[in-house]
């Protein structure tokens, strides 16, 4: 019913867009409810990549953000991902946009403007290539700042986790079995598809415990496979995957409140919690770390200072000094797809072809029910050349 209302729209108005709107202030909860060509309603300053990806991915009509998609402190990823992905972007709609719209309204953008019938219900700045292109060079001239940020806040999270990260005082104990083993610590991050399609052989071939980071847990199970453990503060794995059977750690406040463990409860799961003042991919590199894993392969994760900014918080720094902690197990898959691809060339497969053909061969020939068999067969194509010979 929606998508013949949103053909009209466009034909009967060229350059409008228009859909049913999806609302919430947390971008990553609102994507598990898009549906192609809604048009979502974000509170999101500063858009990083991973948002826009899932955006761009489920299909949407366009973004209507609340607040300033860049707003200057740094060159983040994200605007710059809807436009190249032909998405429309609507920026720094206010506050009202939330107070205007419900779930399910039928709107149209015209220009700046969002129109709700004859109604303009909020305007904004229509973001193209041009204007991105603009203030992302804006804001890598303020990125020294967020440097200097960024390192305060490392030495502040060093003073508060110090015993976490040197000794590790509060990694809970868990059920699972990691040491000795291999772990694979799965975030829905950038590039994890194309990752995890690589890794296939190296799961087959090692079976590492397979821990998914909220919603990297999903991504696991698109993947045919089922996470041994589940880490995070389960805003954004599904039902279904948590109750899969995996052991739940459930990311808590240092004060130990646990905002997510309500949920995992209402669904009948049992669950620990981890408090701490890292991120949820943290955590789960210091549990794999803590309690013994010989390597600990990482997908998804951030890796670099452009993606610690991207993701747009302090907590971030958290991650700088795990990756220290966590030292030479860690091996980061990021870009390995774009390193290794699988790929068998026609003459390799041709030559394995022949290959196992004359390892059977020289089987059989060596073989005393090999030489019967041979001499069967020779007998048989004896008497039908013979039958040919007589006929022509």
């Amino acid at each position: 019913m929606r998508l013949p209302t949103l053909r009209r729209a466009r034909s009967a108005e060229p350059g409008t867009i228009a859909g049913v709107v999806r609302l919430d202030r947390r971008t990553k909860r609102l994507v598990g409810r898009l549906r192609p060509g809604d048009i979502a309603v974000i509170d999101h300053v500063d858009l990083d990549r991973v948002a826009a990806d899932s955006l761009v991915a489920v299909g949407v009509g366009a973004v209507l953000n609340a607040k300033p998609s860049i707003s200057g402190r740094y060159p983040n990823l994200g605007p710059e991902v809807l436009v190249q992905a032909g998405v429309p972007l609507l920026d720094n709609l206010g506050e009202e946009v939330f107070q205007q719209l419900r779930e399910g309204d039928f709107v149209r953008i015209e220009g700046a403007g969002v129109h709700r019938g004859d109604t303009v219900v909020a305007t904004g700045v229509r973001q193209d290539a041009e204007s991105v292109a603009k203030s992302m060079a804006d804001a890598r001239e303020g990125l020294s700042v967020q440097l200097e940020a960024f390192a305060a806040n490392t030495l502040e999270y060093l003073k508060q986790e110090r015993d976490l990260l040197l000794d590790g005082v509060g990694v809970p104990d868990v059920q699972t079995r990691l040491n000795r083993r291999h772990c694979l610590i799965v975030v829905r991050g950038y590039d994890y598809k194309a990752d995890l399609d690589v890794l296939r052989p190296y799961i087959r071939e090692f079976k590492p415990v397979l821990i998914g980071v909220d919603g990297g847990a999903d991504a696991l199970v698109e993947f045919g496979y089922t996470p041994d453990m589940i880490v995070g503060d389960m805003d954004s794995v599904s039902d279904d995957v948590l109750r899969c059977g995996a052991e739940v750690v459930v990311h808590a406040y240092p004060d130990g409140r646990a905002p997510g463990l309500d949920r995992v409860r209402q669904l009948g799961v049992s669950a620990i919690t981890f408090p701490a003042a890292a991120t949820s991919e943290d955590l789960a590199l210091l549990l794999a770390d803590e309690k013994g894993a010989s390597l600990i392969v990482a997908v998804g994760t951030h890796n670099n200072l452009v993606e610690f900014l991207d993701k747009g918080r302090a907590g971030m720094s958290s991650t700088f000094l795990t990756r220290l902690k966590v030292g030479g197990k860690l091996v980061d898959a990021k870009g390995v797809s774009r390193l290794y691809r699988q790929s068998l060339p026609g003459s390799s497969l041709l030559l394995l072809i022949l290959s196992a053909l004359a390892a059977m061969a020289a089987a059989v020939a060596v073989s005393t029910v090999g030489q019967a068999y041979l001499a069967v067969v020779a007998e048989w194509w004896d008497n039908l050349m013979f039958e040919l010979t007589r006929l022509f």
